[in-house]
């Protein structure tokens, strides 16, 4: 566990170091034609920006002629929806608006409430099997920490959403997508490098009973982050899950869509994490990486009210 956060001063996010792709030299992206739907939908740019009223994401500026930083976003969308134009439109002008309303940015910077101190890590790893990069970004969230605390951490939706949004915000910022030079792959032609990993570590965790807080939360992360921040996954795996509860995952593979369910895997024991991302992970994944609260990284947090001292 981490120390208490009343213990400790609060340490600023700090500015990431780039994840080290295999890159071409400089920032060009390869000729497309005007009948691409990377050209299709950057035409359209314009009064995509215009309707959203707001031009940044994930700490890139959109702008209407075309950067390299702008093609790359666009990419994600077009990517995340099979190269649909009309869908990558709508669901980049939704990614605006939400993020000019909810002003996602500020929550690296922002003070949380010291009851999220210990559910997520964000922590840089060194040659994790079948990556292409040299240094991945994997996001750890502990959800056993919350055992017995539902109502505390998941009762007041508004503030776990800041502090979700948050962890989901550093792991892109470790991303460091403002020096990519490498583009990203079309639809269909290989893997975005510019993805982050998820680890959901469901140690102690009850699947028999959910607690209405949790799962309320769950259903809105999830709706949140499919919205709101396409082809940002390369991978999730969710980790010390009970055999017999392999069902439930099963069921879920029913009705996601198959480029989704690829990304999953399922682990009954969280110390057989180290035969898929190698040994940079934590130690208490079979790693020899460290302590996840030494080499984890998290938000800040606000300190905790001392009780007055007795006259």
């Amino acid at each position: 566990m981490a120390e208490n956060p009343s213990t400790q001063e609060n340490v600023p996010v700090t500015a990431p170091a780039a994840v080290e792709a295999p890159v071409e030299q400089g920032n060009e992206w390869p000729e497309i034609s005007t009948d691409h739907p990377l050209a299709k939908l950057l035409e359209k740019l314009p009064e995509i920006l215009e309707k959203a009223d707001y031009n940044s994401v994930y700490g890139l500026t959109l702008v209407p002629e075309g950067s390299f930083h702008t093609k790359l976003i666009l990419q994600k969308f077009l990517r995340a929806n099979a190269n649909d134009v009309g869908a990558a439109e709508q669901q980049l002008i939704a990614t605006l608006k939400w993020r000019k309303k909810f002003k996602p940015e500020a929550t690296l910077t922002e003070e949380h409430h010291p009851k999220f101190t210990g559910l997520g890590y964000v922590v840089e790893l060194a040659g994790v099997k079948d990556s292409e990069n040299k240094t991945d970004v994997a996001a750890f969230n502990i959800y056993g920490v919350a055992k017995g605390k539902e109502e505390l951490i998941f009762g007041d939706l508004e503030e776990f959403l800041r502090w979700r949004v948050g962890v989901m915000e550093l792991t892109l910022s470790k991303l460091n997508l403002a020096d990519a030079t490498k583009p990203i792959p079309n639809y269909g032609d290989g893997p975005d490098p510019y993805q982050a990993i998820q680890v959901h570590d469901y140690l102690n965790v009850s699947f028999l009973r959910q607690n209405p807080y949790s799962k309320a939360a769950a259903s809105k992360t999830i709706e949140l982050f499919k919205s709101y921040y396409p082809e940002t996954l390369s991978r999730k795996f969710f980790i010390n899950i009970p055999a017999v509860m392999g069902w439930v995952f099963t069921a879920m593979k029913a009705v996601l869509p198959a480029e989704t369910v690829r990304k999953f895997s399922v682990l009954s024991y969280g110390n057989t994490l180290v035969n898929e991302l190698g040994d940079s992970i934590p130690v208490v994944y079979g790693g020899k990486g460290g302590e996840l609260v030494d080499i984890g990284e998290e938000l800040r947090f606000a300190a905790e009210a001392q009780p007055s001292a007795s006259p």
